[in-house]
Parts: C-alpha cells; structure tokens; sequence
C-alpha cells in the first residue's frame, strides 16, 4: 500500500526555484522573501548572545524572556487575551507553527475548510496531519474575500476548523473586521476551531488595520493564532514562528509535537527575537511603506510592459502581486497544459522572470501568477523592462 504522503503535493514553488538557478541574471519575482537588512536591533542581539555562549539546549516552548514579550504583544496590539506566556509556543518558523497546530488538532477523517487560491504549505499540512482540505473559493470581485453564506454552505459534520489566513498569500486580500465576525459566528455556532495563520499582519497597505480573529468574543478559546518574525522583522533565514492557544489540553500535545520534531527552537535566533521586540518598531513602519512603494511600482508599470496581457487590482495586504493572466494570450506551442504553468515558464525562458502558477495555490488560482513585490525597486524595474522587451517583441511576431 503506498504511504499517504505520496498523495501531499510537493509545492511548485520549490521546483520553480530550482529552475531558476540555471537562469542567468534572474529576476527572482518568484521568492517570497524581502531585500530589506534585518534591523541592527536583531543583529546585535545574536552577537550578544554568541558572546554570551547562549549556545546550548533551552526550553522546548521557548525561553522565558521571548514568551513575555511575546505574550504582552498580542495583548497589546493583537488583543488577544493572553492570561499567561505559557499560551505562548515558540516555533521553527511560521511554517512549523502551522505543522505542530495541524498535528495537535487534527485527526484522520477530519475536515479543515481551507481558501481557494492559498499557500501550498498549509493544505499540505493538513493532508500531513492526514486530514482533509475542503477548499471554498476567494472572489477576486470580492477582493480576494469569502462570500460568507458560500462558506457556510461548506461546512459538514466532519469539518474541525476553518482555515483563516488574513493579509492572503498569494491574494493579498484582506478580511474585514465584519468578514472575521461572521466567521466567527459559524465557528461558534457549529463548533468549529479556528487556525488563523496571520503572518502578514504587519503588511497592509493604505491605512487599514489588521484584525486578529482570537480578539473577538469567544474566539480566543477555539482559536490557533499562527504568527512569523520573518516578514515584519526581515529574518526569514533565522526560522523564527510562534503558536497560540488557551486549552490547555490542546498546549500540552502542541508541545510534543515541537519536542519530537526541533527539541527546541535554536536559541540564538529565540535571543534575535528579543532584540527586535526590545527594540525600536521603527523598522516595521519604514518596511511596510516601502513595500507599499514596490506595490504602486510593479502594477504602474505590468499592464503597459506586457501589453495587457498580465494585469489587475492591487492587493490591500502581503506582498505578492496575484495577477490575471489576459483570456487572449496563447501559450507557445509545447507549452505545459496548465495556462498558468506555461506562463510561469514562458516568463522564465524568454524574460528571465521568476513567478509562480496560480494553480500552485489551487484550482481558482489556474488563471493567475503570483509575483512577489518584495524584492529591490532595482529588481522590479529590470523585470519590467525585460517583460517590456519579450511581449513587444511577440507583439510585433
């Protein structure tokens, strides 16, 4: 009998980075990782710490002094109500936050209702936990949002959670608060969790808030808040996540989950932690508005440097441009069958521009590609150019 991993999908994002390696000059669109420096307030602090010889074993949840500033953080800006750190789980990443929730809660046979396009690694966690995705669509007419009564409808006498994960990746859609009371009125009335994978919620543009789903009345009991210091700190590479939960019961198979799997998280990266929230938060503002400057510059410039044929709306969060591929555009001869695949390949071969298939983040996605907007305005202007070049030439074909 095969194993069930055989049936997880391994995500087209990592096949596409090895593609990209025999590209070259690239124009790496394709990662979703940002050019800033982590601030000096990080680096100091992992000095300090191998000065300090902060270099063997720690606690398996986290060290005490980043789970207290952990837990006064989502006090005070996510308005959780923590009643104490050991709520508070530290993880090897946003993604393992996601892996150790999965594998705490879930159980064969279980249903997590799960967006439609959303990021490879949480359906694959879930089939890892052996559970089973039930995706409902986002609405691009909606700003990449639920339509609630279609959501409601989704739900059946297997369904665990629902999956939340607001700013989106690879949408960029942002739920509004009254998206978020309407979910959780389903949850508290069929008795759902909820896994609210919020690794974004430093980036949203235009002046909006981010709202954390655990704040509202009654939800912070039935819900997993995964968080990442990547994206608001800069410090994808040093693999910095945290989980949050009240049942207790729920905590103490959290935390073998991350035993059996890091022992603990390296402490050198837990001791860069606390140097970037004891620091000044200058850095999260200064970052957010320059990735909302990449944002206006890649979509001033993507309709006019492909002819039409890549466009759309800019997203209100994250940091990915997910953008409709033009219904008229036909695919070279040969091309993969997958319309959004034979884009991401085209702009590979001819443009040396990285992207990813919409079809990677599931079926509503198969008429998009999703390009990351975190990278260096230098980057974005030659991919632009270098697209400019490709579809002016095959215009003129």
């Amino acid at each position: 009998m095969p194993h069930f991993l055989e049936d997880v999908p391994f995500s087209g994002i990592i096949r596409i980075r090895d593609m990209m390696y025999s590209v070259k000059d690239p124009f790496r669109l394709d990662q979703g990782d940002v050019s800033f420096d982590a601030p000096d307030t990080v680096k100091e602090a992992l000095v300090r710490a191998v000065r300090d010889n902060r270099t063997h074993y720690v606690q398996t949840t986290g060290i005490p002094p980043l789970l207290e500033l952990l837990a006064e953080k989502l006090r005070a800006k996510n308005g959780l109500p923590i009643a104490s750190p050991g709520e508070v789980m530290v993880t090897n990443g946003g993604i393992h936050a996601i892996y150790v929730a999965c594998q705490a809660l879930l159980e064969p046979g279980d249903e997590v209702v799960m967006p439609d396009p959303s990021w490879p690694p949480s359906a694959g966690n879930v089939a890892c936990a052996r559970a089973k995705v039930v995706y409902c669509p986002l609405y691009e007419s909606l700003g990449w949002r639920w339509d609630p009564d279609e959501l409601e409808a989704t739900i059946t006498p297997n369904t665990k959670a629902i999956y939340v994960n607001t700013p989106g990746n690879p949408t960029g859609g942002v739920f509004t608060r009254a998206d978020l009371e309407r979910i959780a009125a389903i949850a508290r009335e069929r008795n759902l969790w909820v896994i609210s994978d919020e690794a974004y919620e430093d980036v949203i543009f235009n002046g909006d808030a981010h709202v954390s789903i655990g704040s509202l009345p009654g939800m912070h009991e039935r819900t997993i808040s995964v968080f990442t210091m990547s994206k608001t700190y800069a410090i994808t590479g040093l693999r910095l996540g945290y989980v949050v939960a009240s049942d207790k019961a729920l905590l103490g198979r959290m935390s073998k989950v991350v035993l059996y799997t890091t022992s603990n998280v390296s402490s050198l990266a837990q001791y860069g932690a606390v140097g970037a929230l004891e620091g000044s938060q200058v850095c999260v503002e200064q970052f957010s508005r320059e990735l909302q400057a990449r944002r206006d510059l890649i979509y001033g410039g993507l309709s006019e440097a492909t002819g039409g044929v890549l466009g759309g709306e800019p997203p209100k969060g994250a940091f990915y441009a997910f953008v409709r591929i033009d219904p008229a555009w036909r695919a070279p001869e040969g091309s993969h069958a997958s319309r959004s695949w034979a884009m991401t390949e085209y702009l590979i071969r001819h443009a040396r521009v990285g992207s990813v298939p919409g079809v990677d983040f599931g079926p509503a996605g198969e008429e998009h590609i999703r390009l990351c907007f975190a990278r260096g305005r230098q980057e974005i202007q030659g991919a632009l150019d270098s697209m400019r070049t490709v579809f002016g030439a095959a215009a003129r074909a």
